[in-house]
């Protein structure tokens, strides 16, 4: 069946699947777990019950999210010994250590004060299950440096040299390989993004209840109030910086990756005179152009050169084999970069909303948030896909080539686990996915229970009090 197929291209596609699924959870948990822990941290300070609530209400989501996201995790550590064992081998002495430290800090720091953040706020005094629930934020954060870092490593590689027997990377200088030159940008970026993401989710909840309190024609609860006000503050304040944080990131790779910048562009021709800002165009790789391109004159150069008639340079000066597919980093970049401007339309309409006392009563802005809720998981994929087809032909950038780090297996070895991967991944996530749309598909409630809180079992751990009265689920109200 798979004797036609490119055994390396099946390898990337598994890759590219699983990472994928994979991506979807930590983007929404690092945000959710300081949300958490600003919750619980506003109990503490004010006293009012809606705080507690609405934290035992996302504790469940985060606690399903979590699991999730660690087990679709797993899965890809082994693709590196199977599929992606040259790799291993020629990386391990650089990326293995850092894997190591990310478990040593943050994953032992999650697992030791996971189960007190569930399970304890009725066992532990209010006080350390406030430190259990930042924690378990300071370890989100923390595994994000460590696996940031081993990725803009692998994109801007520093502090290492090769060994002329083995031809392995070897570290020099631990410091240079972990702040290599990218890591900042993309760290900020990054974590930034997980917070616009969980926002996002967040309001989209909230503005999925206020909808349908006013359908029923009754008042929304303070619970749901008070989350999506929440929401959209963190939407105003964090959208502009993540644009700003956007740029900066782009600038820096336009200094270390220039070639993923033209095909990000769309520059299939150099500009001695300053370049225009593409927005829209088909790329045409075959002719080296951009057809029906809707562009406006010398903006690139603006923006990248912060000059109008700076000159850049195209892909007509880069060798086809070390070109990025240009269409599908073009396209993925636009995503990005159009769901990111989306937010901040988000974020600017709730400040006007706000400030005409209508936050709570804007169906139309509701409707728009609602339709917003997915967002950031769309733009962190998005963001994903333009930073890693953009750094093709290369695993380790300029150093060691995709075609060279692949295993030497057969295609159809590949491809029977890439079936069984799709068909496993979809079920198993696909369930676990729809049973976090059933739990937001209910209000956070007052005297909301807590997860593993003995009484009615699963039921009233999922928060679904008996007797309370079958709503539409988020899934199918939206």
């Amino acid at each position: 069946m798979f004797d036609s197929f490119d055994a390396v291209l099946l390898a990337r596609i598994q890759f590219a699947f699983t990472v994928s699924f994979h991506f979807l959870f930590p983007a929404f948990t690092i945000g959710l777990a300081s949300y958490l822990a600003v919750l619980n941290g506003l109990w503490l300070r004010t006293g009012r019950d809606v705080y507690r609530d609405l934290f035992k209400y996302w504790t469940k989501i985060f606690a399903l999210t979590f699991a999730m996201g660690v087990v679709s995790g797993i899965v890809m550590s082994y693709q590196f010994g199977t599929n992606w064992s040259v790799f291993s081998d020629k990386a391990g002495p650089v990326i293995g250590p850092l894997m190591a430290y990310e478990v040593l800090t943050a994953f032992f720091l999650e697992a030791g004060f996971l189960g007190i953040m569930l399970f304890g706020m009725k066992r532990v005094g209010s006080k350390l299950h406030f430190f259990a629930t930042l924690m378990v934020a300071i370890g989100t954060c923390v595994s994000a440096f460590w696996i940031l870092s081993v990725n803009s490593w692998m994109q801007t590689p520093t502090g290492h040299a090769i060994d002329a027997v083995t031809g392995q990377f070897v570290p020099v200088d631990w410091l240079s390989v972990i702040f290599n030159p990218s890591f900042p940008y993309r760290l900020t970026h990054t974590v930034t993004a997980a917070y616009l993401t969980t926002a996002f989710i967040v309001g989209g909840v909230g503005a999925f209840h206020l909808l349908k309190a006013r359908r029923r024609g009754v008042g929304a609860s303070e619970g749901v109030r008070v989350m999506f006000s929440m929401a959209m503050w963190m939407a105003a304040l964090v959208a502009p910086l993540q644009i700003v944080l956007g740029d900066l990131h782009g600038l820096n790779t336009l200094k270390h990756q220039p070639v993923k910048v033209m095909a990000m562009e769309g520059h299939y021709q150099s500009y001695p005179e300053g370049a225009p800002l593409i927005l829209f165009g088909i790329p045409n790789s075959a002719e080296k152009r951009m057809d029906y391109a809707i562009e406006i004159p010398k903006l690139s150069s603006l923006i990248l050169k912060h000059g109008w008639n700076e000159p850049l340079a195209g892909l007509d000066t880069i060798r086809e084999s070390e070109q990025p597919p240009v269409g599908i980093v073009f396209w993925s970049f636009r995503v990005m970069v159009g769901l990111g401007f989306a937010m901040l339309l988000v974020g600017l309409w709730s400040l006007w909303a706000r400030w005409r006392g209508k936050l709570f009563n804007a169906p139309v802005f509701h409707g728009f948030v609602l339709l917003m809720s997915p967002s950031g998981l769309i733009a962190v994929l998005a963001g994903w896909i333009t930073t890693e087809v953009g750094r093709q032909p290369y695993t380790i950038y300029g150093l060691l080539r995709t075609a060279e780090s692949a295993a030497p297996l057969d295609a159809p070895a590949v491809g029977s686990s890439l079936v069984a991967f799709v068909v496993v991944y979809f079920l198993v996530f696909g369930a676990g996915t729809f049973y976090i749309l059933r739990l937001m598909g209910y209000p956070p409630q007052p005297g909301e229970t807590p997860l593993g809180d003995a009484g009615d079992g699963p039921i009233r751990s999922a928060g679904i009090t008996p007797g309370m009265p079958r709503e539409p689920v988020l899934a199918e109200g939206s």
